[in-house]
């Protein structure tokens, strides 16, 4: 971190190595800024202001940075004092097209910054973002917070990132002041890609838990002692998706975790045995088709990976 980066509104320099407060020192400059102070706005700039960053903030509606300027966040009266006040400028917004409404009248100041968005988009939604900040001589990362709110500035919490090697580099400690920081790649889109499917992995995963809370529940399980067995069952789980990966990869699908049709009969059981308890069956019915699919494919003496082959011919059922 460059040596004029200090702590801007309060006293102390920021160090070299690791750009925090420590000794005395000029009020020259903040580490980062942060636009737009929404839920996760306001967590990204506390984690910030945690870890001893000098943290610029700025809203529309200049309530909303009351609390962090008590909390030692430094306020900026515009969009340009806010991206000028520092480095590296982080924008947590509800779409794309409200970070180019704001920031397109002060664009001129992003020049040698780094912009790290941090709104949900679309892949076309980076490219068009990272084209646009680099017209204006930026670098940008666009972003994906993984983990929900709650878990901002705790290693726990995932964030992954794409774009500009040179800015992740260049403000990585920072960054992984919010969590675990993962750059992905220089595509500004894969951060989005990943996000998405990320969104759908956790979306499968939980809608497999509510349907068996549910099935376990019709015999009387309460839903805490189910969720104690079958979070220990979920390093199994995992394990499966790390070795199937390398068999999708190779494009071999050895049947030892279990063929297609196997799996498709035991799904019948789950179908039936869902039905008699009175239950929806929406979530085994998706998973019983897919593995029908696969089967009439010609993967039903593959392993369960061989699913893949019918999710990327893209057909549609209905």
């Amino acid at each position: 971190m460059a040596e004029n980066e200090k702590n801007s509104g309060k006293s102390g320099e920021y160090s070299e190595e690791h750009g925090k407060s420590g000794g005395n020192g000029g009020h020259e400059r903040s580490a980062v800024s942060v636009i737009g102070l929404g839920q996760m706005g306001t967590r990204l700039a506390q984690a910030f202001i945690a870890a001893g960053y000098a943290t610029t903030v700025w809203n529309r509606t200049a309530a909303k940075a009351d609390a962090l300027v008590a909390q030692g966040a430094v306020r900026a009266d515009t969009a340009r004092a806010a991206v000028t006040a520092s480095p590296l400028v982080v924008v947590c917004l509800p779409d794309y097209a409200t970070v180019r409404d704001l920031l397109g009248p002060v664009a001129d100041s992003l020049r040698g910054r780094v912009l790290v968005n941090l709104t949900s988009g679309t892949p076309e939604d980076a490219t068009r973002a990272a084209e646009w900040a680099a017209g204006h001589g930026a670098d940008y990362l666009d972003g994906a917070a993984m983990s929900g709110t709650r878990l901002v500035g705790r290693r726990e919490a995932l964030f992954v990132l794409s774009g500009s090697p040179r800015g992740f580099a260049e403000h990585r400690a920072v960054l992984t002041s919010l969590g675990t920081a993962v750059h992905l790649g220089p595509g500004p889109e894969l951060a989005a890609v990943y996000d998405t499917a990320l969104f759908g992995l956790a979306w499968g995963a939980l809608a497999g838990f509510y349907h068996a809370v549910a099935l376990v529940g019709a015999a009387g399980v309460d839903p805490t002692a189910f969720a104690a067995v079958a979070t220990g069952h979920m390093p199994f789980v995992t394990s499966l998706m790390a070795d199937h990966a390398r068999r999708i990869e190779d494009g071999r699908f050895p049947n030892d975790d279990g063929t297609v049709e196997v799996h498709a009969a035991a799904m019948e059981h789950l179908v039936h045995t869902s039905r008699a308890h009175g239950l929806a069956t929406d979530v085994p019915d998706l998973f019983r088709s897919l593995l029908e699919r696969a089967a009439a494919d010609g993967h039903g003496a593959d392993g369960i990976a061989g699913v893949i082959g019918t999710i990327t011919k893209g057909e549609r059922h209905v």
